[in-house]
């Protein structure tokens, strides 16, 4: 009998009415394709693109060479390299951790303005990321502690000449400088769920 139905679905073109069924089903369904270059589809919040490092408000670098974001990297895209924190810096650029009775204060959720600003005495003196190399997985974004790194809404960015898909650290502070207000808007939309 099951070898009677196969033939007969078989001669009777079966799968072709089934296959005709969902196209006549959606063929007048609203369309949602875009016209990319006019119309832009909506961001999450959470979106992956470019890559960025911050700074906090007095204007020194978050990052504090940890290297965490380099040894999650499964792509190995991260090249990090650190040296001791100048020393002879204002005390402006060195503030003291800030404490609340005797213990340090908890960081706050969301873009970081809270954390713990104890800059450590390490910096960063080359942190590049290699654009053709990387998967744009965040888990840098998510190693880092001082929320440092992070990945911007910037998609639409190309190459001309190899060599510029590697990201230096001075591209990338200029790339947070410049985002930041959008930054701090998306840690915050996004900070109850870190």
């Amino acid at each position: 009998m099951d070898k009677l139905i196969k033939i007969i679905k078989t001669w009777t073109f079966w799968e072709l009415f089934q296959g005709m069924n969902v196209t006549g089903r959606n063929l007048f369904k609203k369309k949602f394709t875009l016209n990319y270059p006019e119309e832009k589809a909506p961001q999450s919040p959470r979106f992956r693109g470019l890559h960025a490092l911050r700074r906090y408000p007095d204007g020194e670098e978050r990052c504090i060479a940890c290297k965490l974001c380099e040894a999650v990297c499964p792509a190995m895209a991260i090249t990090i390299e650190a040296a001791p924190r100048d020393e002879d810096a204002p005390e402006s650029n060195r503030p003291e951790q800030p404490k609340v009775g005797n213990r340090p204060e908890q960081p706050k959720v969301g873009n970081g303005a809270g954390r713990s600003r104890n800059y450590g005495n390490r910096r960063t003196t080359k942190y590049e990321i290699d654009l053709f190399k990387c998967i744009f997985c965040g888990y840098c974004e998510e190693a880092c502690p001082v929320e440092a790194i992070v990945e911007t809404r910037i998609y639409e960015y190309s190459f001309e000449e190899r060599g510029e898909n590697v990201m230096t650290k001075e591209a990338l502070l200029r790339i947070g400088d410049e985002q930041e207000p959008q930054l701090t808007a998306d840690l915050e939309i996004d900070g109850r769920y870190r």
